[in-house]
């Protein structure tokens, strides 16, 4: 899938309905895809369904309030490349290590950061690398300082009750593209149109 001609439409997605976004000119991200999640499971999907499109280099951000499903998003897609055993939240570690067959596969939280100038001391950096896929959970707290992101996913509480989640999915590169088209497969809706 090659990057999208000027006038492309993008889908925002619910449960119930497909509705057509605004065009898009070329360079420019389309209007996020928005898809309710009814629960933990959903959420795992989301994560299983990127997996086979992430490729060495990519860089994909997580936004979201505590124990809004990041890291359950991340436990998804890491289950799908086979990763067995514990896969836990970076939160006090600040990242976790999951060396694969092809990849290095970094999951790193910011959440701990109290200012973007604790990215020059930490060492992060050295994780964003050419043969690393990069998961960050809290990327404002480094704003500025991360490379531009393939994808980025924003997931919310749906209610005060804290049942099901919002998930807002925007590419920012023919990768994040792919993800994006992956995600709206496993939830049986059109793929985004060539």
């Amino acid at each position: 899938m090659g990057r999208k001609p000027a006038g492309r439409l993008g889908y925002l997605i619910d449960p119930t309905d497909l509705v057509r976004a605004s065009t898009c000119d070329a360079g420019q991200s389309l209007e996020p895809l928005t898809i309710a999640l009814a629960d933990a499971s959903a959420t795992t999907r989301v994560g299983s369904a990127i997996a086979s499109e992430l490729r060495a280099g990519m860089v994909v951000t997580l936004e979201g309030d505590l124990g809004a499903g990041k890291t359950t998003l991340v436990r998804g897609a890491l289950r799908a490349l086979g990763v067995e055993g514990a896969i836990k939240s970076p939160t006090f570690a600040l990242v976790e290590h999951y060396p694969l067959s092809s990849i290095y596969f970094y999951h790193i939280d910011f959440y701990r950061f109290a200012e973007s100038a604790e990215w020059e001391t930490s060492g992060l950096a050295d994780c964003f690398r050419a043969d690393s896929v990069c998961f960050v959970e809290w990327p404002e707290r480094v704003a500025g300082m991360l490379p531009p992101a393939d994808l980025s996913l924003a997931l919310s509480f749906a209610s005060t009750d804290g049942a099901g989640r919002t998930l807002a999915v925007r590419a920012n590169s023919e990768s994040g593209e792919r993800c994006v088209s992956a995600i709206a497969a496993a939830f049986s809706y059109p793929q985004l149109p060539d």
